[in-house]
């Protein structure tokens, strides 16, 4: 038998290499069918440890702990900072006992949302996600309980744990609209997906009276040139949040 020339053998070893390469190429970036990318707005959010959305929704994992100093930190922590100066408010600050402790956070919000048409009330809890991982919770202390008597215990960057050790904003984030971002930024989204900006906005400061029952109102925003409702956090209770969510609400668990 005559043996093919050695160019001829050449080429046919090249283009099976070729084919088997190619086939294994495109099954490895196939992607899949319930998968989508992430819209770029989402990626602000630097303390999420993992943002996937599946066409629906956006779930955002988080450990909440948060990305500056705090004197619930523990003292072997680099992040540990005494603190007993003045808190929000300009009340003197007065520690609790809870110590900030790592969360396994999962929020789950929708990608489009849509103004509801029944508003439910936030719950007890994380209603949303900051920019850092950290938990955004509402105005209230415990059921219908006003944050008089906590306030005292928001540490320098107005925020403090709970008892599990969950460490969360009721109030302006300070870390994030005096060092990471500005008081005109995006600085998180609640659990309806709707964002939730700082307390100015066109230079000026926002007040409640600028705002709607649940703390929000409709316009274009840096990241929403098209515009969208958004809530703004203000420095009089409510807040963050009013009456409940404008949208439907996602879910969230620890």
């Amino acid at each position: 038998m005559s043996r093919p020339p050695l160019l001829l053998t050449s080429i046919i070893i090249v283009s099976v290499l070729f084919c088997c390469s190619k086939s294994s190429e495109d099954a490895t970036i196939t992607p899949a069918t319930t998968d989508t990318m992430v819209p770029d707005v989402y990626k602000k959010l630097y303390g999420a440890t993992s943002i996937t959305s599946d066409g629906t929704y956006i779930t955002i994992k988080s450990t909440g702990m948060p990305d500056h100093k705090s004197v619930y930190y523990a003292t072997s922590n680099s992040l540990y900072e005494n603190f007993n100066g003045k808190t929000f408010g300009g009340y003197t600050f007065a520690k609790n006992p809870n110590a900030i402790a790592t969360q396994s956070l999962t929020v789950k919000i929708p990608l489009n949302p849509t103004v509801a048409a029944n508003h439910t009330a936030t719950p007890l809890g994380p209603i949303g996600v900051a920019l850092n991982g950290v938990a955004i919770f509402n105005q209230y202390a415990g059921p219908n309980q006003p944050l008089t008597n906590e306030v005292t215990s928001f540490d320098q960057y107005w925020g403090h744990p709970q008892q599990t050790g969950q460490y969360h904003y009721h109030v302006e984030p300070l870390y994030l609209t005096t060092v990471k971002a500005s008081k005109s930024a995006l600085l998180g989204f609640l659990l309806d997906g709707f964002p939730v900006y700082g307390p100015q906005e066109n230079n000026a400061t926002v007040t409640n009276a600028m705002l709607d029952a649940y703390h929000g109102h409709t316009s274009a925003t840096p990241d929403y040139p098209n515009g969208i409702y958004h809530y703004h956090i203000t420095d009089a209770d409510p807040y963050i949040n009013g009456n409940g969510f404008y949208g439907t609400a996602g879910t969230v668990s620890r």
